[in-house]
């Protein structure tokens, strides 16, 4: 990493699931960029280091906060100290302060993380500790925090626990563009609970924040363990955590107009390291196998698949008894926490509203403090066109006008959304990054771009928008028949995360940008090129998306990369090449006239014909004949003539 390139980037140690505390840092600017960084602290909040302990280890983080990308909170750095310290406060099932040698160890963690920091030119004063529910709990607490100081010179404050719930509900919002719906976060000692609504960059949640409830993941394996998976016990134990719940729910005061969407299921939002865990097992177990995107942000599931404890018990039953392979990042640990967390799914299953979807949620503790602080008018960007801006070109909104005047909603059915005009500006921003890779790697590259590639790690995105955009690129390039057998098998995958009909419009769309692309190919319109038109017309009964791409110079010829583009734009129209049955036909016209790709490359061979045959001697059709060999353009009229005409000779061009 080269720090003195770098303008406003804040480091984390972040949490994973309960958080005795957390460390705030600013990355110092370097003198270069003092007065610039001394600018974006007047107006913006300093970016900041968290340092989360978690009952399954101390992680370390990197967050760039500078402008154009504090939405989407860039790691650029992580590391990770595996000490527990909520195990370390329970001995033979009993509470016990955390030992020395724990905080030994945990300390010897901090002072390697405070050399990272020097490293990266932080200043002491710009460190700031938050201490939350483990550190508030430790019976020896203040010991704790106390030798912390001494050794580090990093003062620890504690965090109010109702503020606590209310940063994780902002680590919610800060993991999609919006989020409507109940929220929850279930650490290692206790889980929240709160409803939120976020428009236009405006969070709105409980007045009380979250209520928090003492049946974390860690927490309910020790309930369960003292009462029993069976027996009036554990029946009375649950009993009061459905109570609880109900409880909450009630003290959260859910506003009328999420309670009108609770009539046809409310979308349920988790977070933390409990339900991360379920959620990836669901994963593993969903019917498109094996699942294409392996984050768990953005991870959507039905209620029923959500709530469908006996399949994820089973699934770690068989990785238990060797009978399948490991589950990926399900750990030893986070496996022996799912029957707890089976229990608490049953449990919500009596206690909430009816539930339509359940989203899963990689923000938390860290990203909270952060997005919290940030604007409305930085919440409110669409987070893939935060991540997409840095490879803009200039002419980002005339080309994403030629692709909103290409993508006309079919009249029938009515109100049909093709796309939101963020997702068409994310990909023209991003539609010429593997522009310059090498055929074989340009739609596969591109296809796997929001997976592995180069937006992969982007935060606040779901795998919706992730499917959409890693279409689009691939078709830009080309698309399925452009991609290596094994890309062909992840293409099938992905195209089933989109609604029904919803990849072919992608595959039209990439398609039309790929014309866009050679007509611009630096992403800059110095003089406008190229118009695209297009209506909807009957034919037989059956309608016909009709688009005529308008070039405002007439071209002598059509390149080999142009009529191919414009020739994918044709075939996407072609019943074949409909997806999964949905499509629709298509009619592609070049300055008014009808195009086919095969009259593109018959008036292409005419052409070199031509040319060599005059190169040579040999004598040439008359109907090829240009101002007496001057080169002259050819009339669309002339050219249909010349591709129906068979020549009896061969001497001459036959088209």
């Amino acid at each position: 990493m080269v720090w003195w390139t770098w303008e406003g980037k804040t480091v984390f140690l972040t949490p994973s699931t309960i958080c005795p505390f957390i460390i705030i840092v600013s990355l110092l600017t370097p003198p270069s960029y003092a007065f610039y960084a001394a600018t974006i602290r007047t107006t913006i909040e300093d970016p900041s280091l968290v340092d989360n302990a978690t009952s399954n280890g101390i992680r370390f983080s990197i967050t760039d906060l500078s402008p154009p990308t504090q939405r989407i909170l860039p790691t650029v750095y992580l590391d990770r100290a595996g000490i527990s310290l909520y195990d370390a406060q329970w001995e033979a099932g009993k509470p016990v302060p955390i030992p020395s040698s724990i905080i030994k160890q945990t300390i010897q963690a901090l002072l390697r993380f405070k050399a990272t920091c020097q490293d990266f030119r932080v200043p002491q004063s710009q460190i700031r500790i938050v201490a939350t529910e483990a550190t508030r709990k430790a019976q020896n607490s203040a010991e704790f925090r106390s030798q912390i100081k001494d050794a580090t010179g990093w003062t620890v404050e504690l965090l109010p626990k109702e503020m606590e719930g209310r940063i994780g509900a902002y680590g919610v919002a800060s993991s999609y563009d919006q989020v409507r719906g109940l929220v929850m976060d279930l650490g290692g000692g206790s889980t929240q609970i709160t409803w939120m609504v976020t428009t236009n960059g405006e969070v709105k949640m409980s007045e009380k924040g979250s209520v928090s409830l003492p049946y974390g993941a860690a927490a309910l394996v020790k309930h369960l363990e003292a009462s029993g998976q069976h027996g009036d016990k554990f029946k009375e134990f649950e009993k009061d955590v459905v109570k609880d719940l109900k409880d909450a729910i009630k003290e959260i005061a859910i506003p009328e107009e999420l309670m009108k969407d609770a009539k046809k299921g409310l979308s349920l939002y988790l977070s933390g390291g409990g339900f991360r865990g379920w959620g990836f097992v669901l994963m593993s177990e969903h019917p498109i196998r094996p699942y294409p995107i392996p984050i768990i942000n953005g991870f959507h599931v039905h209620e029923q698949a959500f709530q469908d404890t006996n399949t994820v018990t089973m699934a770690i039953k068989k990785v238990e008894q060797e009978e399948t392979p490991e589950i990926f990042r399900v750990s030893d640990r986070r496996a022996s926490q799912v029957p707890a967390v089976a229990f608490l799914v049953e449990c919500l299953s009596k206690a909430l509203p009816n539930i339509k979807g359940v989203n899963f949620c990689q923000g938390g503790v860290r990203e909270g403090i952060h997005y919290a602080d940030l604007g409305a008018s930085l919440r409110k960007e669409y987070p893939l066109a935060t991540a997409t801006k840095a490879y803009a070109g200039e002419s980002v909104q005339e080309l994403v006008d030629l692709l909103v005047a290409a993508t006309v909603p079919s009249p029938t059915p009515k109100n049909e959304d093709v796309f939101d005009n963020s997702l068409l500006v994310a990909f023209v921003q991003a539609m010429y990054v593997h522009a310059a890779f090498p055929k074989d790697l340009c739609a596969g590259a591109a296809l796997r771009s929001t997976t592995t590639g180069v937006f992969a790690a982007v935060h606040g995105i779901s795998h919706q928008q992730r499917a959409f955009l890693a279409l689009l690129l691939c078709e830009r390039y080309g698309g399925y028949g452009s991609i290596s057998p094994t890309e062909q098998d992840f293409y099938r995958r992905i195209v089933q995360l989109l609604p029904d009909g919803k990849a072919w419009w992608c595959m039209y769309v990439g398609r039309v940008a790929s014309v866009v692309g050679s007509v611009y190919p630096a992403g800059l319109v110095r003089e406008e090129r190229l118009k695209v038109n297009v209506q909807w017309v009957a034919k037989k009964d059956k309608e016909v998306l009709c688009i005529d791409f308008d070039f405002v110079e007439p071209i002598d010829e059509l390149d080999e990369g142009l009529a191919g583009s414009l020739g994918k734009v044709e075939k996407a129209g072609k019943k074949k090449n409909w997806i999964d049955g949905h499509g629709h036909r298509v009619l592609v016209t070049v300055n008014g006239r009808e195009y086919s790709e095969k009259g593109s490359h018959k008036l292409q061979a005419c052409l070199n014909h031509v040319t060599a045959q005059r190169s040579v001697g040999f004598p040439v059709h008359p109907l090829l004949q240009f101002n007496n060999g001057g080169g002259e353009d050819l009339d669309q009229d002339r050219w249909r003539n010349i591709v129906t005409f068979r020549a009896s000779t061969p001497t001459v061009c036959d088209a």
